[in-house]
């Protein structure tokens, strides 16, 4: 299995996390005379990108940027900068599903996923959500549906696009990685943007975002809104979009509304997004780790109601704007606002004078206090909500730490 992908005869896997170590494997299988080095910034520090000229192509991992100096001048150099999501899209002979946004990409990616298996008889889940596209790329057959979550880390320098792309709302997020904004949306923009006539582009109109972005594809266009969906999935709760774009995708590729109904009833909404926590003291817990910008935040609150009378929120600092969660809370106060740092003093900066004299404030430095806090101020019959509107590596490992360690100190404390 050979791709125009990997040119000369050496290559520089750049990033050895999941991904770097699947490209290994796959390298290994099908060019085994091909020189293959490894940089990684955890084992090599910041000289990592010193030697990208020894090498006739670079792989570059989805955490990697291709922005920076080192890498732009190794471009500019004639060098070839490649990724797995090239080398799988150059070579992938199964119908492909492509899913990105900058909220919603697993959830709907994982519903689409299950709704089709019960229609294909070969369907399978990869990309950023697990799975690495190649470690299922070989035992593929032309029947074989690949739903795959794309990044933009993922999707910034790809040349292929899927054979069905869905587009879930964009805003402003990983401002550490990308130039600006534009740049970001261009990333994201890159999954349709290599689309044909035969293709087909799924997206949401409401968001001005991805109605300029669909403009400039190619693909047959199937909008979607999500009080069209036809369909009915309480319990997969603040997740009207996801399951508005994944029911437009199976009716696109043929499923019937009776599958479609039954695999709805039947999917397991995925942890750390508006996840139900349990009940403890008359005090309804949900985890919204996952919520790593305001948007999200916002989109929490608004699913769960005015019962949200706790929110735990603030961690690492992107540098995003929290105005717009500011102006929220101050048309939708909650009663207690526990926040971490960094970010928590400018969630709270955001907060309005008027506001910020109704809502008890704590500045708290580890989950275990937070829970604490929490039990001590939520009243019976109300929510406490984690949903931290940032990223989580200043205090935790990642949203998925996060995420746990409140769960086990709900329940610990609770109990």
């Amino acid at each position: 299995m050979r791709t125009n992908e990997i040119r000369g005869n050496s290559v520089l896997i750049l990033g050895y996390g999941r991904e770097g170590k699947s490209v290994h494997a796959w390298l290994k299988k099908h060019y085994p005379s091909l020189h293959i080095a490894i940089a990684d910034k955890k084992t090599d520090g910041d000289a990592y990108l010193e030697h990208l000229g020894d090498y006739d192509s670079v792989i570059r991992s989805p955490g990697v940027s291709p922005y920076s100096g080192k890498m732009q001048e190794y471009v500019q150099k004639g060098g070839h900068v490649t990724s797995a999501t090239n080398i799988f899209f150059s070579l992938v002979k199964g119908m492909t599903v492509g899913v990105t946004g900058t909220k919603g990409k697993s959830t709907t990616s994982s519903l689409i996923a299950h709704i089709l298996t019960k229609h294909y008889a070969d369907v399978r889940l990869v990309g950023n959500i697990g799975t690495p596209m190649l470690d299922e790329l070989d035992s593929e057959n032309p029947d074989t549906v690949f739903v795959i979550e794309l990044s933009s880390h993922q999707l910034s320098d790809v040349r292929y696009s899927p054979h069905i792309a869905v587009l879930l709302g964009i805003v402003s997020e990983h401002m550490d990685y990308y130039r600006d904004f534009a740049s970001y949306v261009s990333a994201k923009s890159n999954i349709i943007r290599y689309q044909t006539g035969s293709d087909v582009m799924v997206y949401n109109p409401d968001h001005p975002e991805v109605a300029a972005v669909a403009r400039m594809g190619k693909a047959v266009h199937k909008p979607f809104h999500v009080n069209e969906s036809g369909v009915s999935a309480s319990h997969i709760l603040g997740n009207a979009e996801n399951i508005a774009a994944a029911v437009m995708v199976a009716r696109v590729t043929g499923v019937s509304q009776e599958i479609i109904d039954r695999q709805l009833a039947t999917f397991t909404p995925l942890p750390h997004r508006l996840e139900f926590s349990g009940e403890y003291h008359g005090i309804r817990f949900y985890n919204d780790s996952l919520a790593t910008i305001p948007q999200a935040t916002i989109h929490a609150l608004a699913a769960l109601g005015p019962e949200v009378s706790t929110l735990i929120a603030g961690g690492y600092d992107r540098h995003l704007d929290y105005s717009v969660l500011g102006a929220y809370l101050d048309t939708h106060p909650v009663g207690t606002l526990i926040l971490f740092p960094d970010t928590g003093k400018r969630i709270w900066d955001a907060l309005s004078e008027r506001t910020k004299k109704q809502t008890q404030v704590y500045h708290v430095e580890s989950m275990e206090k937070a829970v604490h806090v929490a039990y001590a101020n939520t009243k019976k019959g109300n929510i406490c909500l984690l949903s931290p509107a940032s990223a989580s590596y200043n205090m935790f490992r990642d949203y998925a730490d996060r995420g746990e360690q409140f769960k086990a100190w709900v329940k610990k404390i609770g109990e």
